[in-house]
């Protein structure tokens, strides 16, 4: 019963909140739909966090589609062996969750530290930075120990099981022999998504199409009174 609601029910659960939940902070809550910049406070930090997390993030979101959305048969059809698609994903998974890491790092002690922007924070900013260093660390945390591959190949379990929850055939018994730590990070993943709707994080949605079209703004100096 337990395998039952942790990977076919509770996932289901998870993305009717992440999607209502976007839907119902866009028509109750649009001027709230914003990052809440604090480059006001602090600049030098904030430039070198939010570059780490960014470009780490968007790495780790990589490794993630090669390795759960696309399938290993297709893997197996290129010549690429389990060895070593392992070792690049290692090689570049590693530094890449390392770089998240840092950044968000950077970005919580500075929240932390910093008085005005700590008096500034509100209960979510602090909440949003915690989850996603309880993400990170629980992530980094499997692929350290998956470095020695042998006994465990998520693209054999997690992948297929990921998959099948959009297919709406999802197979609770592919988890059902996943180390503990890919566990942990999974379920971290959720309470992140439950999460995600009420926090900072919609900005992630936030594409700046009109700024393709918009009349460009013309800056002009003041003249002096006479």
């Amino acid at each position: 019963m337990t395998e039952l609601f942790l990977w076919v029910i509770l996932p289901y659960v998870v993305i009717v909140i992440f999607i209502g939940g976007h839907l119902y902070r866009y028509h109750y809550d649009q001027f709230g739909w914003t990052a809440k910049s604090s480059e006001i406070f602090e600049k030098k930090k904030l430039a070198l966090g939010s570059t780490l997390f960014h470009w780490g993030i968007l790495f780790v979101f990589g490794g993630h589609v090669m390795g759960i959305l696309i399938p290993e048969s297709f893997y197996t059809s290129l010549g690429i062996t389990e060895h070593v698609y392992h070792k690049v994903a290692i090689g570049f998974g590693l530094p890449a969750g390392i770089i998240t890491l840092t950044g968000v790092a950077i970005l919580t002690l500075r929240r932390l530290t910093d008085k005005r922007i700590r008096r500034a924070s509100s209960v979510s900013d602090f909440m949003t930075l915690f989850l996603l260093l309880a993400v990170i660390l629980s992530g980094l945390s499997a692929t350290v120990m998956n470095i020695d591959s042998k006994g465990f190949d998520y693209r054999t379990t997690i992948a297929p099981w990921f998959r099948g929850l959009f297919l709406l055939q999802p197979d609770p018994s592919l988890m059902s022999d996943v180390p503990l730590w890919f566990k942990l990070h999974i379920v971290m993943g959720y309470v992140i998504f439950i999460a995600w709707p009420f926090t900072r994080l919609v900005h992630v949605f936030s594409i700046p199409l009109k700024y393709l079209t918009r009349s460009y703004v013309v800056y002009r100096k003041r003249k002096k009174a006479a």
